[in-house]
C-alpha cells in the first residue's frame, strides 16, 4: 500500500483505471487512524455523526459547532487519506453566501480537503460558488437523509422512469457545477450503472449497486457497532459491539469478586522505602494534625 497522501486528482485517474474508491465515515482520532492504516481512499466525517456519535434521532440537528469539532479529531487521525467533511443542514440552503463561508470554516478550523453537500436543483448554485470558491465538492443524490422527509422518509429513489431521469440529470448537472465526485444513495444499481457511465467524475454508492466507481459505509455500521436494524445495502465486517459488551461485562464481574485487580496490576515501592513509611505512619508516632 502507497504512503503517499491521496490528491483529489487520484479518484478521476482510479475511475478510468477501473479501480475502485474506499470511502469510510470516521468522527474522531483512533477511527480515523485505524481506517488511514487500513488503506481507505476517503476518510468522512459525516454529518451521520448525528445519530450514531451524539445521539441524535437523525442527521438534522448536528451544527457548524459540532461538524468541525469531530472533523478537527478525525483529521489528525489521517495522514494518507483524502480527508473530506459533510455540511449539515443549514450551513448551505440558505445561500451561497452561507454555503462557501461554512465551507471554508471546515477547511480553516478542522483541515477539510473537501466537502459534501446533498441535493441537487437548487443546491446547483451551492456546490458552483463553493467550488468557485476553491474547495471541492462532493454531491449527493438519491436518498438524501438531510432532507429524507420531504423523499417521504428513508427509502429507494428513482425507482419510476421520470424519478431516475430526474437523478441522472442532476448528477449531470453536479459534474456540469464543478463537484469532482457524487455520492448515489439507495439508487437501483442500474440506474447507478448507467449515471456511472454517464459521467467523467466518479460514483460513490451506498445501496446503489456494485457497478459504481466506489463505495462508502458508515463506520458504526461496518464494524458492527450499531445494534439496530441495518438498512439492507449494509454489511456488517465485523461485531464490534459485542466484543465491548463482552469485555465490559467481565471488568464488572471482576471488580467486583476481587479478581481484578492482581498484584501484576499494582506498583511497586521498595521494601526499604515501604518500612520507613510504615514506621513513620504507625500507631502514636504521628499526630494527626502532623499530617495536615
Amino acid at each position: 500500500m502507497s504512503t503517499i497522501p491521496m490528491a483529489i486528482t487520484d479518484f478521476a485517474e482510479m475511475k478510468a483505471r477501473g479501480d475502485k474508491i474506499v470511502m469510510v465515515t470516521a468522527y474522531d482520532y483512533p477511527s480515523a487512524r485505524l481506517a488511514d492504516a487500513a488503506g481507505v481512499d476517503i476518510v468522512f466525517t459525516g454529518d451521520s455523526a448525528a445519530n450514531n456519535v451524539l445521539g441524535y434521532p437523525d442527521t438534522t440537528p448536528i451544527s457548524m459547532d459540532e461538524m468541525v469539532m469531530l472533523a478537527r479529531a478525525a483529521r489528525r487521525g489521517t495522514q494518507r487519506a483524502f480527508f473530506m467533511v459533510d455540511l449539515p443542514l443549514g450551513a448551505f440552503q440558505v445561500s451561497d453566501e452561507d454555503a462557501v463561508r461554512n465551507a471554508m470554516r471546515l477547511v480553516k478550523e478542522a483541515g477539510a480537503q473537501a466537502v459534501k453537500i446533498e441535493g441537487a436543483g437548487p443546491m446547483l448554485s451551492r456546490a458552483r460558488a463553493i467550488v468557485n470558491s476553491g474547495i471541492p465538492v462532493m454531491g449527493h443524490i438519491g436518498l438524501t437523509p438531510q432532507t429524507a422527509t420531504a423523499l417521504g422518509g428513508y427509502k429507494a429513489q428513482g425507482r419510476t422512469a421520470a424519478k431516475a431521469r430526474q437523478l441522472y440529470a442532476d448528477a449531470l448537472a453536479l459534474q456540469a457545477a464543478g463537484c469532482f465526485a457524487i455520492v448515489l444513495e439507495a439508487v437501483p444499481g442500474r440506474i447507478a450503472d448507467t449515471i456511472t457511465a454517464a459521467l467523467r467524475i466518479p460514483t460513490i454508492g451506498i445501496g446503489a449497486g456494485a457497478g459504481c466507481d466506489g463505495q462508502v459505509l458508515v463506520w458504526h455500521d461496518l464494524l458492527g457497532i450499531n445494534e439496530h436494524e441495518m438498512q439492507r445495502f449494509v454489511k456488517q465486517y465485523a461485531h464490534v459491539a459485542a466484543e465491548i459488551r463482552s469485555g465490559l461485562e467481565t471488568f464488572v464481574a471482576e471488580v467486583r469478586s476481587g479478581a481484578f485487580p492482581t498484584g501484576e496490576h499494582e506498583y511497586k515501592i521498595p521494601a526499604e522505602e515501604l518500612r520507613l513509611f510504615e514506621a513513620e505512619v504507625a500507631p502514636g508516632v504521628l499526630a494527626g494534625d502532623d499530617w495536615l
